[in-house]
């Protein structure tokens, strides 16, 4: 899988807080905008929009790098002491990083916490197991090309006399121009 040829793991922790802070802003972007449309005033709509954008979405990607790099970090320390790359590692971060994210709401927050974000983590793992097996006879090297047949097998060309030697490009008789 794509997922796990990706960047060692040291280095894996920085690209993950700078994709998870694009992500935040990015669709902060469009949440905040949407609240500050709906919550302004009749005649201040675009300026309140613009307002919420610059001041919460940058938060929100902070936020969304916060749990980025925790996610990435105890992904790289769970395939570190296993040894191996799988969904189970991805599954296990989600699980851990929602605990610990929620640490100072209490344990049974923290539980709660752990275990939405280890069923997300399980879903898209899912998805994506899914997916490689849906996709992957698509790029089996072993397999012949699909619709491809023997040319030896291919019935004889049948040779049409219908139409006159001056038809261009085989069209019909009635719309060529020889007539």
């Amino acid at each position: 899988m794509e997922e796990y040829a990706r960047e060692p793991c040291p280095w894996r922790i920085g690209d993950d807080i700078g994709g998870a802070f694009t992500m935040g802003t990015i669709g902060g972007s469009f949440f905040h905008s949407y609240v500050g449309y709906r919550d302004a005033a009749k005649g201040q709509k675009l300026v309140s929009m613009f307002k919420e954008v610059r001041m919460r979405s940058p938060v929100t990607g902070g936020q969304f790098a916060a749990w980025g790099g925790m996610f990435s970090t105890i992904d790289c320390c769970i395939a570190n002491i296993r040894q191996k790359e799988d969904p189970l590692n991805s599954i296990v971060s989600g699980g851990l990083t929602g605990a610990l994210l929620t640490v100072r709401s209490g344990p049974r927050n923290m539980l709660i916490s752990g275990v939405v974000g280890a069923f997300l983590l399980g879903m898209i793992e899912g998805v994506g197991v899914m997916m490689t097996r849906w996709t992957a006879p698509a790029y089996d090297p072993t397999m012949p090309p699909p619709d491809m047949q023997d040319p030896q097998n291919l019935p004889p060309k049948k040779e049409s006399s219908s139409l006159p030697e001056n038809t261009p490009f085989g069209m019909p008789t009635h719309l060529s121009m020889a007539s």
